[in-house]
């Protein structure tokens, strides 16, 4: 905290120093160099011992619900994880982080990533790694981690090492040093989106104006989880959550679940929720060829060359009618949830390839039965409706009173 009671804009450069201490100690003088305030960090499993960096492996560990010991136990498997475990609750103890960039392979991405993940979204974080020109969804997962491939390893200084340490230096000391305008002031509203209901959304918004900052998300696993660490985050004070295909997917098998903790952040924050079940008439898989199997005779639609949708049963939407309605118990907040009886997708509708109203209905009474009172409504219009935009504007000016 300075003098004028601004808290600093201090950056942390993660690695470990036992096997890596040159490289941080190298990204962290050129980020100096640049004027960046800088904290190093070890995050070595090899034992306690001091390498030099501002804050040793030991102290860190400390921060584990069991003690230093719980993370130097001697196997290198327990010991990557619960190191992990140990960085997140340091970090978060931190009033000054600003930044964090770490360095390392798939050992040390492995620790320093969860406890990005953590850190809020708008935070900067940088990860140098060598996995990070294969799939980094695990190691990004909902937040904002920019991860830059090494292209060598992470194993001394030369020509390629170098220049790319250098370039991760520099993006962090221009993060800290340079502001980011201020934020819009206006009320953050979370908005689910697939393209089968896009019509919904677009009258939506445009209902609700200029008075607030609408935040949309595709609906596509990602972004799921992405709307609800923000909500987490108390960076968006009111969701509708329109789209919640993510749902089928993942109580069928799909390739865009968002886990089981989808509606989680709502319950845990008591933001004020308008839901409805766009999208729950299909299951997202890639390229036909890649659906498994076990689907042979199913209903498909193919969206594109890479996008196989498959129609969800009776059985299923039921299913995901008992999910959602278990969430919705468990919110604390004021919550509605709107049934469109008219279909739920662009490709639910009379003469439309997905159109099955007892499939519907299915989903529709399963909310019903299962949920509390005075959370479900049945609005008589298609998802795309003008009409059933209207209804969930109203929905949300009523919940946000």
């Amino acid at each position: 905290m300075g003098n004028d009671g601004v808290v600093a804009r201090t950056g942390y450069v993660v690695g470990t120093f036992d096997t890596k201490g040159a490289e941080v100690r190298h990204v962290a003088d050129l980020a100096r160099s640049a004027g960046a305030d800088v904290v190093t960090v070890d995050v070595s499993t090899s034992g306690p011992d001091e390498r030099g960096a501002d804050v040793g492996a030991a102290e860190v560990a400390a921060h584990h619900p069991g003690g230093a010991g719980a993370v130097f136990t001697g196997d290198r498997g327990s010991a990557v994880g619960a190191m992990a475990v140990a960085l997140e609750r340091f970090l978060l103890t931190r009033p000054d982080v600003r930044g964090v960039l770490g360095l390392g392979g798939s050992g040390g991405t492995a620790i320093v990533t969860p406890a990005m993940r953590a850190l809020p979204v708008g935070l900067v974080k940088i990860m140098v790694s060598t996995v990070a020109s294969g799939d980094v969804a695990p190691y990004v997962g909902a937040s904002d981690i920019a991860m830059l491939h090494s292209v060598t390893d992470v194993a001394g200084l030369n020509r390629i090492s170098r220049q790319v340490l250098g370039n991760a230096a520099h993006m962090l000391a221009g993060a800290l040093t340079h502001a980011v305008p201020a934020a819009d002031d206006r009320p953050a509203v979370g908005v689910t989106m697939f393209g089968v209901t896009t019509a919904c959304v677009t009258a939506v918004l445009e209902r609700l104006g200029d008075g607030v900052d609408p935040l949309v998300f595709h609906a596509t696993g990602t972004g799921g989880r992405s709307m609800e660490k923000l909500v987490d985050d108390g960076l968006i004070g009111s969701v509708l959550d329109l789209t919640t295909t993510e749902v089928a997917d993942l109580l069928v098998g799909g390739v865009m679940a968002a886990g089981q903790d989808r509606l989680g952040a709502i319950a845990r924050t008591g933001v004020p929720y308008v839901g409805s079940c766009g999208a729950l008439d299909m299951v997202n898989f890639g390229a036909r060829d890649t659906v498994p199997a076990a689907f042979a005779g199913r209903l498909f639609y193919e969206h594109n060359a890479q996008v196989t949708l498959m129609r969800t049963t009776v059985e299923e939407n039921a299913a995901a009618g008992r999910f959602l309605a278990a969430k919705l118990n468990a919110c604390t907040g004021s919550v509605r949830f709107l049934l469109p009886v008219g279909g739920v997708s662009a490709l639910d509708a009379p003469g439309q390839p997905f159109h099955d109203p007892d499939a519907d209905e299915a989903l529709f009474a399963a909310l019903e039965q299962d949920t509390r009172p005075g959370v479900v409504v049945r609005v008589p219009h298609h998802v795309n409706d003008p009409e059933f935009a209207d209804a969930v504007v109203a929905a949300w000016r009523e919940v946000l009173t």
